[in-house]
Formats: C-alpha cells, structure tokens, sequence
C-alpha cells in the first residue's frame, strides 16, 4: 500500500512552499522535489498523489520545464496547478493555447461537474488566476469540470486515471474555498489520512537519530530560538546525555537574555547538558572600529566558529570523540537549497559555518518542518512559552541593527529601546501575531527638543513585519496608540534618544534586517 505520501513536483513556481504548507495543514505529509525528479524515483517512494505546481514559463517555449513522462503511467493520482495542469493537458493530447485576454487576479469559477475534486465547493466561487496561456480542449478522457468567463477549461479531469487540472491557485487565501480543492484532492482522489501529526513526527524521529548516531555523541549550538532549541530537545530524547549544548553569549544579545535563556531551560528540567560561555569581551574587541555590515558579519561568525571550537574540543577530552553537529535546518531552507546532505550551514545562525577539519556530520531532526509547525512541536517537547514563540534573531545579533560602529554605549541604547519594543507588543497582545519586532540604531544624529534645550540624539527605528516564514514579510500594521506608547517610553525613558520612526517597507523590496 503507498505512503501517506504526497510528492510535489516544483515548477518554478512562487507558491511551492504554500502548496506544502496547505498540504501539512491537512494532517498529509509532502515533499517538494524538482520538477524533472524520476518515475523511477518516485515509483520507489510509493506516494499516495503527485502535484504539479505552477510555473513562470509557457508550456510552447523552448526549454520549458517538462517532467518524466513516465509519471503518467505510474497509476498514481496527479493535480496539475496552472501551468502543471496546461502541462498535463498539452503531453496528454489537449489544446493549449495563448489566451486572447491574461487573465490575473479574482475570477468567478462556475463548477460543472461536482464529484470528487469540487465535492461540497459553492458554485459560483471566488478563484485566484495567473496566467497568459490557456486550454482551449482537455485530453481525450477528461472531462471539464469548472469554467470562468476568459478559462472554457478552468479544471479538468479524467477520474479513471485519477488525473486532475485546475487553472486557479488553490493554495493562496484568495481562492475562498482552495483549501478544500486540495483537500478533496489529496482524501477523496488520493486516500491520504490526516495521521501527520507532531506526536506521529517524534516518534519517528527519535527512531532516524539513534539509528543515524549510533553510540556518536553530538554538540549543538544552541542560540536559545526555537529552532535550535526543539533539535536540542529532540535530540536530547533520542541519545541522552551523548549531546551537549553549547550556548555562547557574543554580547551582542538582547537586553537580559543569556540570563532568561539559561533561566528557561532550567525551569522547564529538560536535563539538557548546556555549557554556557560569556565570550563578549573578545568579540566586542574584534568589532572595534568596524562599520562595514559584512565586516561584521564574518567577523562574528569567525570568531564564534572559533569559540565554538574551543569549547567542543574541551567536551571531546572529556567525553570523547565528538561526531556529530545539530542544526535546526527547516524545510524552506531544504527547498531553497536544493536539498541534499552537504546543504551549507546558515549564515545567520550562531554557527556561521564550521572549518572541515572539525569532520562534524550534521545532524538536522527539523528538517522536514516548517516553522509553525516547529512551535507546534515545541508545545509538544514542553519547550517553555518564552523560547517556543520567541521571534527569530539574526546570528551576529545586535552588531547588525546598529548602523555604523558597534560601541558598549551603542549597545546599552539598542537593548533598552528594544526591550521596551518587545514589552509593550506583549502588553497589547500583538507579540504572537508578528514574525519579528525589533529596534534598530541609526548612528547618525538629529536634532531634536527636549523641554526647552535643542537635543542632537539618536533616532530609533522600529521594525516589525508579519510572514509565515520570513521568505516574504509585510510591515505590521500596528494600532496607532501602541506605536504612540512605544515611542513615548522609548523617548522618555531610553537616554541619548530623541526620535522613534516605524519602518513601513515591505519585504521585497526591502530585507527584515537593515544590515
């Protein structure tokens, strides 16, 4: 019997991760592969359905992406996504076409045929289109199954083959019922159950770690975020007191927080063994006198690659040989990459890439997930609610929200301001529902009036931005009493400090960090 499995074939589309995490909201594990993945590969992962995604190109230009055409022989139930389903319907005898009018945006889709893809979908529904070509006549043995005004052929299907086509995107929002498109898909067309579950995931996974460990012992370098700290957990289960956790506080940290970190894993009585090192004295002196924001960054990460190395060669004299490095990796990392084993090491992280001498294999427990569901996996561990919902924070941390020279005073200025940031968002139960919030020190001054002296101070800039995985990021918007309240506080309260402005760029054009 086949995997509760669903592949997903990428096409170049930019909604590829949205189509897996539409998939994984409903209980189904996916994987995304390359479009021009083997039958034979495929046929050996023995999944339940495939999915097409959409693309840039045409199905007519040259070199267009085409997939094994074995895939259609494999009995197995594919859903074409836009150009997937144009895909579909040109390489099994249909009539693609240009169409005389794009069609882009919110489109009315008249459902002709109910059963089993548009089971329970309300007729006329509001789907999202992109796209310049269009099917004109579908493949012998399929059906049309839904029309818009510019689409004749909005989807299609030829249920004996379990084959499927839809024009739209079922996967964004704007499409009102999309998720449940996909999800006749995937329980009515592919018999898929919704058994991916967090419970489901662990036990799994502490199987993969003992039987990739063995009797190996393992360091992780822990930055106290969720990410790390759910691979630590977990890995924690799997080989027990064989890992150890190395959290190195850079001084570039936020206000208090080596001390909360250290705190929070206490409290929950993980039994993690954590080596905790205050090395800030010798990055702070490396960073003296540097303002470049990539001078910063690798001088961080070389430093760190240096006390990382130190401290993990302590442990191996007193533990022994030390084989193996975890990493909290996450899927949109995975398929950003390409994949693969040898997948280089973020340069955001507090590892910043380590030298090949040390021979560490790496070890990635979260490989398969993405960051909602690492909170949900969390809560599952009982990670505290402090490291579980804790916004993501750049490796070199501080160093690049301060534009310019890192100083001692610099850094005072940043972590109280962004202290006061992160306090009145949780205050006014914002906290949860932004992806990050931070302050940022602008190190050139304006001019400014407090009570009757002319000030020449700092100005502060506050960024916040909501995403589901930091790919893309849209300014948040903030009730105008809260930015008013942080702005006040920061003013009032953080000395050296004149003016607050709220960054409103979205990501892209900009990036989250400012360095």
């Amino acid at each position: 019997m086949s995997r509760n499995l669903v592949v997903i074939l990428d096409f170049g589309a930019q909604y590829r991760q949205l189509i897996a995490r539409r998939v994984r909201e409903s209980r189904v594990y996916c994987e995304v592969l390359p479009y021009d993945t083997s039958a034979e590969r495929i046929r050996e992962m023995d999944p339940r359905g495939i999915i097409f995604t959409g693309g840039p190109a045409s199905v007519y230009e040259e070199g267009a992406p085409r997939p094994d055409e074995g895939l259609y022989e494999l009995g197995i139930p594919i859903l074409g996504i836009c150009y997937g389903m144009q895909l579909m319907a040109l390489e099994l005898g249909g009539e693609v076409e240009r169409a005389p009018r794009r069609e882009y945006g919110a489109a009315e889709l008249f459902i002709d045929v109910e059963e089993p893809l548009f089971s329970g979908i309300s007729s006329p529904t509001r789907s999202w289109m992109s796209h310049g070509d269009r099917i004109l006549s579908p493949p012998p043995g399929f059906e049309v199954l839904a029309h818009t005004a510019n689409s004749p052929v909005a989807a299609m299907g030829d249920p004996a083959r379990g084959l499927y086509g839809v024009q739209f995107h079922p996967e964004v929002a704007h499409t009102d019922q999309g998720l449940e498109v996909l999800q006749n898909f995937l329980y009515r067309v592919c018999g898929c159950e919704p058994t991916w579950t967090m419970g489901s995931f662990i036990e799994r996974a502490i199987g993969d770690i003992r039987e990739r460990v063995g009797d190996g012992r393992a360091v992780c370098g822990l930055s106290g975020g969720v990410d790390s700290s759910v691979a630590a957990v977990l890995v924690h289960r799997a080989i027990g007191d064989r890992l150890t956790c190395i959290f190195v506080d850079h001084g570039l940290l936020r206000k208090d927080e080596a001390q909360q970190v250290v705190e929070a894993f206490g409290r929950a009585g993980l039994g993690l063994n954590l080596v905790h090192v205050d090395a800030s004295e010798r990055f702070l002196r490396r960073l003296e006198g540097v303002t470049d924001p990539e001078a910063k960054r690798k001088i961080v990460g070389e430093e760190f690659i240096r006390v990382f190395e130190e401290q993990a060669a302590a442990i191996a004299r007193d533990t022994g040989p030390v084989d193996f490095l975890v990493q909290g990796t996450l899927y949109p990392d995975v398929i950003e990459s390409g994949g693969g084993e040898t997948a280089a090491i973020k340069s955001h992280h507090n590892v910043g890439g380590l030298p090949e001498r040390m021979r560490l294999r790496l070890l990635e427990p979260l490989r398969d997930l993405f960051k909602d569901e690492v909170r949900e996996l969390a809560a599952e561990l009982g990670l505290p609610e402090e490291i579980t919902w804790r916004h993501p924070f750049p490796g070199p941390g501080l160093a690049i929200r301060i534009i310019g020279e890192v100083t001692r005073e610099k850094l005072a200025i940043l972590r109280e301001a962004d202290a006061i940031i992160i306090e009145e968002l949780k205050r006014a139960g914002l906290y949860r529902e932004i992806w990050q919030a931070f302050a940022v020190l602008v190190s050139a001054r304006s001019v400014g009036v407090m009570g009757d002296e002319r000030t020449y101070a700092y100005p502060i800039v506050f960024r916040a931005v909501t995403s589901s995985d930091g790919m893309t990021a849209d300014w948040a918007r903030i009730p105008p009493d809260v930015l008013a309240r942080i702005s006040s506080r920061v003013i009032n309260e953080v000395p050296h400090v004149n003016r607050v402005v709220y960054d409103i760029t979205s990501k892209p054009p900009g990036t989250i960090e400012w360095e």
